[in-house]
């Protein structure tokens, strides 16, 4: 029997019960007048109107709990079917915002759908030109435009999602259109983190950007500056220093955000510049050997901590110091020390709308320590450069935002010498718009000074796009 139902024919019950039990009680000693009739009669009536009452509310109530169960069903069935739904509508239907944020493609997997993957693509395309000849070394960054006229600086398709309760995985394609036409497509990362390890624990497996200094973990499209600082392509390469390996990381139990990371990764590749890197090329003017890995020392060691402080409700500050030591391709006993030491700052308005208006600033200062094996031909020596950037951004209105960056690097050159390594200079003043936050519009010129090639001016305008939702960074 229906719950309605039931409690349809108990209040009849009730009621009857109720009536008969007035109309049968015992008359009383004294005569019933009339006026006692018609009270006793309103009682009757008044009793019959509030069971009534009484009845309706109660069946209003089953009704709305019967609802409730159906939609509740309802959407256990969606959520099978798309696990990436929202558990519950909101209550009150908000306006619709100006611009629709696009949703990740959330494709569901096995697990019942309880593991699913989300699909984004990222585009840079820059167009501009330059006064230097030699472009390619003017703009040593891998995803710097690299000629003049367009160019196709980074197609990035992003998978991610969960694995299961204890993982959770990423993987980037990048897509690039060279100077001559071809296209060039690489794995850049693809890893997975796990994310139930106790103490405030994380381990990181597969092949991955190094976390050395601000910059380098970060792709492209996350950038304030169409081209990377200069300092990063000469010590970390062109495409950054990445590899594959295992890096884990420690929540360091302060009152502030501390956190430690120690990755271990293959130290050859083209990634690896500064270490093993890929026979043939040069490394301080001496080639690069092709070398095998004997035991742990031949690995790339990259420790490093960070901090962070808030400066009241409308600052902060983020600290942190890196190093990355292991072999390089001079020889069997060549040995490559980094140091980096990076700061960031950013003040937001306590009005701020949108994450407007804000002012932020970044430096990081790198060393490099190489040590070059004694061969046949060359004798054992030791080498050190150095390198740093500081840029300033203000973000002064929504959308828009002016920034300036200079860059300078400089050190010993090699033996025999690579002109490539002279010092060097950067000023570069930026103009940003963004129309949504999944489109920018950036325009840099680009003064550069140098001993290899003088004077040289450049100017490049970007355009980015955002097809879905892309992988948080941090902060």
């Amino acid at each position: 029997m229906p719950i309605s139902r039931h409690w349809k024919a108990l209040g009849a019950g009730f009621t009857l019960c109720t009536i008969l039990g007035l109309t049968a009680a015992p008359a009383p000693a004294q005569t019933t007048t009339a006026s006692d009739a018609a009270a006793l009669a309103a009682r009757v009536e008044a009793l019959e109107q509030q069971i009534a009452r009484e009845r309706q509310a109660t069946e209003e109530h089953l009704r709305l709990l019967e609802e409730e169960i159906k939609a509740l069903k309802a959407l256990a069935a969606q959520n099978v079917a798309a696990p990436a739904a929202a558990p519950t509508p909101p209550p009150v239907p908000a306006p619709p915002p100006p611009v629709a944020a696009p949703a990740p493609i959330a494709i569901a997997s096995g697990a019942g759908g309880k593991n699913f993957l989300n699909l984004s693509l990222d585009g840079l395309i820059a167009a501009g030109g330059s006064t230097g000849a030699d472009i390619a070394n003017l703009q040593p960054g891998g995803h710097d435009p690299s000629q003049r006229g367009f160019t196709v600086q980074n197609l990035e398709a992003v998978f991610d999602g969960a694995v299961d309760p204890y993982f959770k995985g990423q993987a980037n394609v990048v897509l690039q259109i060279a100077p001559d036409g071809s296209t060039n497509v690489e794995l850049e990362e693809a890893y997975v983190t796990t994310t139930s390890l106790p103490a405030g624990l994380q381990l990181k497996a597969g092949q991955f950007f190094t976390d050395f200094g601000r910059l380098n973990a970060t792709h492209p499209h996350a950038w304030d500056f169409v081209d990377v600082p200069l300092v990063n392509a000469r010590m970390l390469g062109g495409d950054g220093l990445r590899s594959t390996g295992i890096r884990g990381s420690w929540l360091v139990p302060t009152p502030f955000y501390s956190e430690l990371f120690l990755a271990v990764q293959n130290s050859q590749g083209e990634t690896l510049n500064s270490f093993r890197s890929v026979p043939g090329e040069t490394l301080f003017g001496r080639p690069v050997e092709e070398t095998s890995v004997k035991g742990l020392a031949d690995m790339l060691f990259t420790p490093r901590y960070t901090a962070s402080f808030d400066i009241g409700d409308t600052q902060t500050v983020l600290l942190g110091a890196s190093g990355a030591f292991g072999p390089n391709g001079t020889g069997r006993d060549g040995r490559t020390r980094i140091y980096g030491l990076d700061g960031f700052w950013k003040w937001k308005s306590p009005r701020a709308m949108g994450g407007f208006p804000f002012v932020k600033v970044q430096a990081e200062l790198m060393q490099r320590d190489l040590t070059a094996a004694e061969t046949e031909i060359f004798p054992r020596e030791h080498f050190h450069d150095w390198g740093g950037y500081a840029q300033v951004n203000w973000g002064y209105k929504l959308g828009w935002v002016a920034g300036l960056r200079v860059d300078n690097v400089g050190g010993d050159i090699g033996m025999p010498a690579d002109p490539t390594l002279a010092e060097r200079w950067r000023v570069s003043p930026v103009w940003t718009w963004f129309p949504t936050e999944f489109s920018k519009l950036r325009l840099q010129y680009n003064y550069d000074h140098g001993k290899l090639f003088g004077h040289e001016q450049s100017l490049w305008l970007q355009l980015e796009f955002l097809l879905g939702a892309h992988a948080a960074h941090k902060f």
